[in-house]
């Protein structure tokens, strides 16, 4: 079974881009790599990218630093805000397309920038394309978002079937104070954050530190890119990297990125006496509903799926009051819980929903594809024991792509089907 590669941001005290890039350098992804994907931005005259180790209250972490170039010295830019240079989202988006990225880095960068540009526009009450990018439109940010999009890409981080990185992060610590920024004094957490947490519904708290802990590119950062937030999915840890803020602080000021694979994972069970199985970790939601349009329910079916459910079903049942009601029931992964478990909260009537972790042994499976004389049919097949000794337990067409053939010609399913099923093992009778 392939194995999802994942990662999880944990932000003790914040985030911000210089922290994010510090955190995958840390990871190994190279500084030539990034420095040579980013020259394609076409900004490669206004600054000059390095990493190097430092102490934050003991611990070692990577630091990034984005040093801006003018005709006559240098300047530091880590968290600061840069106010030297502006631009608007339309001449950002034009640099990142005529980059030649990575196609995920780009989708990435490109999404970033715009949630920036929206919270910004909120923010000021202007249209996204008008947003001065004062704090975050300075070359440093631009390099601090596209270098952590191509990044994650690198590192071969699995993407969902919406093309979204498989990225978790965890709940943000507030900070505190005030900050100095384009239009004066500004209170932590600055507008632009607030809006961002507020428009993924982002939970944080206090960690008692007055200073500003999460800033706009950070947040954009991560609001844009995490699937979900909180505490971290089931995954089982490769890597660590860490990624230092600039300040010392009384905690050590560094992100942690882990780096793991999904622990819906098979396990290794070579040496047991059940070889032929694997087990996965998946979750199990379960809510009975007596009070809702049977017509939504095939609504709801398609919105689980696109939420990442493995399987979905309903039972008929007796309520109290003898009425009667359906039980409703979501096979998911670990990861994909809160998705699934939020479409049931917004589109059904239920008031709660009982959670439970188990263990399922499955088969292996991979889909192939047979030619029938009416078309394409791939056939889904399942097997039992290690690749040498493997036995096939189960070989079964494609509904959807029988189905097509079927309405196509005008010819039954089921001999569709049976087409299919000879084909396959006519080119197989090894098996």
């Amino acid at each position: 079974m392939t194995m999802n590669k994942i990662a999880y941001l944990q932000c003790p005290t914040g985030i911000s881009g210089d922290m994010c890039l510090g955190a995958l350098i840390s990871l190994g992804v190279p500084v030539e790599y990034l420095i040579e994907k980013l020259n394609g931005l076409g900004i490669e005259q206004e600054y000059q990218l390095r990493a190097e180790f430092v102490q934050r209250n003991g611990q070692q972490a990577t630091k990034v630093h984005v040093d801006l170039v003018d005709d006559h010295h240098h300047h530091h830019h880590d968290r600061e805000h840069s106010h030297d240079r502006t631009r608007h989202l339309p001449e950002i988006e034009q640099m990142i397309l005529k980059a030649e990225l990575p196609s995920r880095a780009e989708a990435w960068s490109l999404a970033v920038f715009r949630q920036l540009a929206v919270a910004e526009g909120a923010v000021h009450g202007i249209d996204p394309e008008k947003v001065h990018f004062h704090e975050v439109g300075a070359v440093d940010a631009i390099v601090d978002i596209v270098g952590t999009c191509l990044g994650l890409d690198w590192l071969g981080i699995e993407s969902n079937q919406e093309g979204w990185p498989l990225l978790y992060c965890s709940a943000f610590p507030t900070g505190g104070g005030t900050v100095r920024a384009a239009h004066g004094q500004m209170a932590v957490p600055v507008p632009a954050v607030l809006k961002l947490w507020e428009m993924r519904g982002c939970p944080v708290y206090s960690n008692g530190i007055e200073r500003e802990l999460v800033t706009p590119t950070g947040a954009a950062i991560a609001t844009t890119l995490a699937r979900d937030f909180g505490s971290p999915p089931a995954i089982a840890i490769k890597q660590i990297g860490l990624g230092a803020g600039t300040i010392n602080l009384p905690i050590p000021n560094i992100l942690r990125l882990w780096l793991g694979e999904s622990a819906s994972l098979q396990s290794n069970f070579s040496d047991s006496e059940d070889s032929s199985q694997n087990l996965e970790t998946i979750s199990v939601l379960e809510t009975q509903i007596d009070d809702l349009n049977p017509q939504a329910i095939g609504y709801v079916f398609e919105a689980l799926f696109v939420a990442g459910a493995l399987d979905v079903f309903t039972q008929a049942i007796g309520m109290k009051k003898s009425r009667p009601g359906i039980l409703l029931t979501v096979i998911c992964h670990p990861e994909n819980l809160l998705s699934c478990e939020a479409v049931l909260f917004s589109e059904t009537t239920t008031l709660g929903i009982r959670r439970t972790t188990q263990q399922r042994a499955i088969l292996q499976r991979e889909i192939q594809q047979v030619e029938i004389e009416y078309g394409k049919v791939r056939v889904k097949i399942a097997w039992k024991g290690q690749s040498l000794e493997k036995v096939i337990a189960n070989v079964q067409p494609e509904y959807e792509d029988c189905a097509d053939l079927a309405r196509k010609h005008h010819i039954p399913w089921r001999e569709i089907h049976r087409l299919a099923l000879q084909r396959w093992y006519l080119e197989n009778q090894d098996h």
